[in-house]
Order: C-alpha cells, then structure tokens, then sequence
C-alpha cells in the first residue's frame, strides 16, 4: 500500500505550508515528522493540531511517563505503527518497564503495574473499548491524578486516536525505529 499524503517539498509549498511546517520545527518536537506529513496538506488544521498535541505530550498534568503509557494504549488499540515507533522506545526512556510495553503490544493485560499506571491503563482501555469509563474506573483515575488529569488524560487519548485515524487513513509509513513493530 502507498502513502497517500506524503512529504511536500519544500519548494512546493504554500506560504501558510512554510509557516506552520517552521512552528513545528522550530517547537520542541524539532522536526516535522509523524503524523505532521499528512497534516501538512491542511496547514490551519496541523497548526491547531500541533499545538494541543504540544500541551499533552510536553506539559499534560499526569506527566511523561503516564502520557506515554497513554499512547502506547491508544497506538496499539489504533493499531498505529507510526505512533508506536515514535513512543515506544519513549516510554522506555520516561520509565514505563519494557514487560508493559511489550504485554501492550500484544494485547495482553500487563502485570505489577503501580497504582498510577493502573489507573491510566485502565483508563484508557476502557474508554478506547466501551466509548465510556465506568465509574469505579473514573474514580481510580481521579484519585491519582485530579480533575485536571483526568480531563488530561481524555484528551490524550482523543488526541493521538485523532492522529492515528489520521496515519492510518493516510497509509503513513513507520520510520526507523528500536522497538519492534506491533503484530497483527
């Protein structure tokens, strides 16, 4: 299958493309990359994008590590090869045990986890395969993390579901990466 919205050159982009492709560069993510390729053909949308994503992987109220177990729920649920090469070896580095990641990979329940991950994987299960959250599981996560986390923590998992649908719509390839690929 061929990528349907690849790279832009350069040269053939628009004034608006130039702009918001240099506030992606010039943020912390320091390239365009992911998810940004295919959103470049809809600059207003990648700019808006772009900045709430920089809020909830860079400053989300539950923390790196806890955002990153977030995606990697929401890649694996999404089945997101492009998310998952990206986050993977960055959950790793944040602290997620590689036992979780891998356990995730392959749709298994990880085992040990702490309380805090618990509750965001939990969390994030739920909400990805009921469309809702029980209340035993909302009340875990807010005594974790707050109102302010909670509501962060939906707004991750809608926010890299969004991108996701995006990749996955658009048939962006994996870049090079340490972690293995999801299975089917």
């Amino acid at each position: 299958m061929s990528e349907r919205l690849g790279p832009i050159p350069p040269s053939e982009m628009t004034a608006e493309q130039r702009a918001a492709a240099q506030a992606v560069i010039d943020g912390p993510r320091g390239a365009l990359y992911g998810p940004f390729v295919p959103l470049l053909h809809s600059p207003e949308l990648m700019a808006c994008t772009q900045r709430l994503g920089e809020y909830l992987r860079y400053r989300s109220a539950i923390g790196t590590r806890l955002t990153e177990l977030a995606i990697l729920v929401t890649a694996r649920h999404w089945d997101q090869q492009v998310e998952w090469a990206i986050h993977a070896p960055i959950a790793a580095e944040a602290g997620v045990p590689q036992q979780v990641i891998d356990a995730i990979a392959v749709r298994v329940a990880p085992t040990g986890l702490a309380p805090d991950e618990q509750a965001v994987y939990d969390f994030c299960r739920e909400l990805h395969s009921t469309k809702q959250v029980s209340d035993a599981t909302w009340a875990a996560a807010a005594l974790q993390f707050g109102d302010k986390g909670v509501t962060d923590l939906m707004g991750i998992n809608g926010y890299y579901a969004l991108l996701a649908m995006v990749m996955n719509g658009a048939r962006s390839p994996a870049p090079p990466s340490t972690a293995a690929p999801l299975p089917d």
